[in-house]
């Protein structure tokens, strides 16, 4: 599955996407997954095994419980944790997943994204958030405050959350500031002591661009 748009010619690298399929426990990634593994796309079917395989071990027991009740139920979840890529270098990511639906809403397994958080990947802006940053401009108050909320809950860098934002426009074929406003929006319908609050904003975020403006 490679579902990152190309934008100014530059790849996304630091936001990719997955799927997990409930019938024949089967898994997509996008380009930009595979590559933070450090594999090329296409170089190999990914599978629960494999995954696993790259956690780093102190994160291990954690994401293999996370994991588990994935695959079982197709549980919304999100998770920070270090992997470690084919060349040995570690990397720390955020992993949101929600679930994925068939044409009949039945729940047929996960959708979600990796963001790339590793500090030597908070390098320049590149080519491809060079329309985003024209919005940017002109919009900054509605997506300085959704980056905001982002980084709170996620516990993620300004440049991330940006890159979320970015990714989600991109996805979805829509205005990033749309995006931010509908967020933002989204985001007076919880309750801040809300012991879920992660888990809703992690369904807000993946839904957005089907919310009324």
């Amino acid at each position: 599955m490679n579902s990152e748009q190309v934008v100014g010619g530059v790849e996304p690298q630091r936001v990719g996407s997955f799927r997990f399929f409930l019938d024949g426990q089967q898994w997509e990634w996008s380009d930009a997954v595979a590559r933070m593994h450090g594999y090329q796309a296409g170089e190999v079917t990914p599978t629960t095994e494999l995954l696993l395989s790259h956690k780093h071990p102190e994160d291990h027991p954690h994401v293999a419980r996370v994991l588990d009740r994935m695959v079982t139920d197709a549980e919304p979840f999100s998770s920070k944790h270090r992997i470690i890529d084919t060349a040995g270098k570690v990397r720390h990511v955020v992993v949101v997943g929600g679930r994925l639906h068939d044409d009949t809403g039945q729940v047929i397994g996960t959708t979600g994204f990796y963001i790339d958080i590793t500090d030597s990947h908070q390098n320049d802006v590149n080519d491809f958030v060079d329309e985003a940053v024209a919005e940017l401009a002109q919009s900054r108050a509605v997506i300085e405050q959704a980056k905001g909320a982002l980084m709170l809950v996620y516990g993620i860098t300004a440049d991330r959350a940006f890159d979320i934002l970015t990714w989600r426009s991109q996805q979805t074929n829509t205005r990033l500031r749309t995006i931010a406003e509908q967020f933002v929006a989204g985001l007076d319908d919880l309750e801040p002591g809300d012991a879920g609050l992660r888990r809703r904003v992690d369904h807000l975020l993946l839904t957005v661009h089907n919310h009324d403006r």
